[in-house]
């Protein structure tokens, strides 16, 4: 099969990217509820969108589903912030696939997250994510470096391998070491950013430029200033503000925490797909507070 050729133009990656919530009614996609979504971003100042992450449920979607999520998104964001799409999986011939096919969605760029379950050597995540460079034909990737879910990192060798690859621009980095963080921001030409709303400040204060925010979908206007007082050195009372929020968005595995807020905040229904269900009942104080702390309500 060919490759698709990428047709965008280079996008910088850079402020608070949401890793946007996928939205069920009836265990179909709500892309009404979707739609409202990108809206409130485009308004809020969001940077851009990250569609089919881990947020995203993409695990639980099926190819029909990403290709709804991803076009609306670039109908709805595209030329106005980026879109990128999430294409990895632990398979590298879906992983192929997929991002074949979703670069020609009008996309802005991939987001490839390592292989989960398997856990390959370092020789194979080289091999699967240059399979997934060469299948994007183009389009910027964005490794995924998210050891907490996948039980498996990128060792710093490699991703200076990966860095060679024409293509790859960026890495969402959830290792929670801010130190490696500042290794790549100095010696690879990779954009850095955070994986973890709560070191966001730490990872910007030492060279990365922003990140791919859960706490994005609830308080985006919120992140959007966090990453703009970082971005210029004027850090004000946003972090201590948001805070509690980062803590409380993972009372429960992601996005159980968000799909409830944003329920409670009348953008969505709190619907997730199994083995994910709804936040417990006792968690529920500590986000609602946590929201309230954060002005969200």
């Amino acid at each position: 099969m060919a490759t698709a050729e990428f047709s965008g133009s280079p996008a910088e990656f850079s402020g608070s990217l949401v890793a946007i919530v996928s939205p069920f009614r009836d265990g179909a996609l709500d892309l009404d509820a979707f739609t409202g979504l990108l809206e409130w971003h485009l308004e809020s100042g969001t940077s851009g969108i990250v569609v089919c992450g881990t947020t995203g449920e993409a695990a639980t979607l099926h190819f029909e589903e990403k290709e709804q999520l991803t076009r609306r998104a670039v109908e709805v964001c595209g030329g106005k912030i980026p879109v990128i799409a999430g294409t990895g999986t632990n398979a590298t011939w879906s992983t192929e696939q997929l991002t074949r096919a979703a670069a020609g969605w009008g996309i802005d760029g991939l987001l490839v997250v390592t292989p989960y379950y398997n856990k390959p050597t370092q020789e194979g995540l080289f091999r699967h994510f240059e399979v997934a460079v060469r299948a994007g034909g183009g389009c910027p990737v964005i490794l995924y470096d998210v050891p907490g879910r996948t039980g498996v990192t990128i060792a710093e060798p490699t991703i200076h391998r990966l860095a060679k690859l024409p293509g790859v621009v960026a890495l969402k980095d959830a290792t929670h070491d801010v130190e490696r963080a500042a290794r790549l921001v100095a010696e690879t030409p990779l954009t850095i950013l955070s994986g973890d709303d709560a070191l966001t400040p730490a990872i910007m204060d030492v060279g990365g430029k922003g990140v791919i925010s859960v706490a994005a979908n609830m308080v985006p206007a919120g992140m959007a200033r966090l990453c703009a007082e970082h971005a210029d050195g004027t850090a004000g009372a946003t972090r201590e503000q948001l805070a509690p929020l980062f803590v409380a968005e993972f009372v429960e595995s992601n996005p159980i925490p968000a799909k409830f807020a944003l329920a409670h905040m009348g953008r969505i229904t709190n619907e997730l797909r199994l083995p994910l269900v709804p936040l417990a009942p006792e968690h529920e104080d500590t986000v609602l507070a946590a929201l309230r702390t954060a002005d969200a309500i």
